[in-house]
């Protein structure tokens, strides 16, 4: 089935700047909440949301095989699980119905008010639910970063690193979309110099710049994913914020791995940009540096070129850029992060979420967390109204933006922005009197 969205020369009767994220090149898809309190699956053009169960409801859809109620949910899985001839068909219709010289829908306002909402009427919901959530450790500047503060600097990579991709399973029902403030979390951590650990709110919450890609049904249980087809079951990717309390971190995850400190909150793009609309954009990805098994070997080595920003803003303050990173940067791409997971039968199901580790480059500006940016606290960042951080305080935001630019045509994923709220304290219950 041909992608007929990715012509840079196609423009919208949706007006929009040239430095949107969403042009009529991109359609993403997510979830939201209508000004009607209705939740319906849409996606977006420009500064405006496109109700898309309103647009099939009224017929616009008549000519592409879909189920009755595929855009009347309040999740995209059933829409992800039809496979990615109903995606390129559905994103090739939605190009047609917006396109500059179509009036079918440009023409008949009655519809056009009943379709399309500016984005300020309207909140963005998680655009899936996610069953599974598998967090790589991707990015070898990142890896040997946190090797050469935490062990021998001529041995930073642990043995495997070169020969897989590293990973663990997270927790998702602690993500959230963009726009949800976090609790600092609460937990033990053991100070320098202590003889026992201490309990009480993390003094050290860090975030995480990556991306994650989400999945269709991939495969029947004993079935594993080869690399070179690995794509085909990769709906779309987001920006992902992997929350982290480095305090607590140090002290639980021997010999188990990650827990408190990671499982308390995850943040995500609200929009789910899919693969077909990144085809444009693809590159290289860095040259591998040991051979490496046969499951493993992706030909050609491919990746995609989206440009990272992190920016933190203190309460009533000015934002500072603090991070400029680029997903091409990863050692490991994600054919061979599926291809890995799956290789010992593991079953993949639509809506399952796979982040890519925290993606850091080789220069210090590169560096995608606070413990590489202020190197464990030794090199404190300085924001631009004159204050300093090791890691992020309360009332902190975080923003986080990717976008991919290739010429006139700009794919970008909005953004994931946060708050770091101060510890959760509950409130004591009153006494009955009799």
């Amino acid at each position: 089935m041909p992608n007929h969205t990715n012509n840079p020369k196609r423009t919208s009767w949706i007006g929009y700047s040239i430095d949107t994220h969403f042009p009529i090149q991109n359609i993403p898809f997510g979830v939201f909440l209508t000004k009607d309190n209705v939740i319906t699956i849409g996606t977006r053009i420009g500064d405006y949301a496109i109700d898309l169960g309103a647009l099939q409801s009224m017929n616009y859809f008549k000519d592409v095989p879909l189920t009755d109620d595929m855009f009347m949910q309040d999740t995209l899985n059933d829409f992800i699980s039809d496979g990615k001839k109903t995606w390129r068909l559905v994103r090739n219709r939605i190009g047609d119905i917006f396109d500059k010289n179509n009036g079918e829908l440009r023409d008949n306002k009655e519809h056009r008010d009943r379709i399309i909402f500016s984005m300020d009427e309207v909140e963005m919901q998680l655009p899936v639910l996610i069953g599974d959530y598998t967090d790589f450790y991707s990015s070898k500047e990142h890896a040997t970063n946190v090797g050469t503060m935490f062990r021998d600097p001529e041995n930073a990579l642990l043995p495997n690193w070169l020969h897989l991709p590293v990973a663990y399973h997270g927790r998702s029902s602690s993500i959230i979309p963009s726009g949800i403030p976090v609790h600092r979390p609460c937990g033990q951590s053991m100070p320098a110099g202590a003889d026992s650990p201490v309990f009480g709110p993390s003094k050290a919450v860090d975030f995480e710049l990556e991306m994650a890609f989400i999945t269709t049904d991939a495969n029947k249980l004993g079935h594993p994913i080869p690399v070179d087809e690995a794509e085909d079951y990769i709906f779309g990717m987001v920006i992902l914020n992997d929350w982290s309390a480095r305090d607590i971190q140090r002290w639980e995850y021997v010999p188990l791995g990650p827990f408190l400190a990671k499982n308390f909150a995850s943040s995500i793009s609200p929009w789910i940009v899919t693969l077909d609309a990144l085809e444009p954009f693809r590159t290289e990805g860095p040259e591998l540096e040991m051979p490496v098994m046969d499951y493993l070997k992706s030909a050609p080595r491919k990746t995609y070129d989206i440009c990272l920003e992190v920016d933190i803003t203190p309460e009533n303050g000015k934002k500072t850029t603090v991070c400029k990173s680029n997903f091409k940067y990863l050692y490991w791409n994600m054919s061979q992060q599926l291809a890995h997971h799956t290789i010992n039968g593991c079953k993949v199901n639509s809506g399952d979420l796979m982040g890519s580790g925290t993606i850091s480059g080789s220069d210090p500006d590169s560096y995608g967390s606070m413990l590489e940016l202020s190197w464990k606290g030794e090199k404190p960042v300085k924001l631009n109204d004159g204050t300093e951080r090791t890691y992020i305080q309360d009332n902190d935001t975080v923003t986080m933006r990717g976008f991919c630019k290739n010429g006139p045509v700009r794919i970008g994923f909005g953004e994931v922005k946060s708050k770091i709220l101060p510890p959760f304290v509950p409130k004591a219950r009153s006494k009955k009197t009799n």
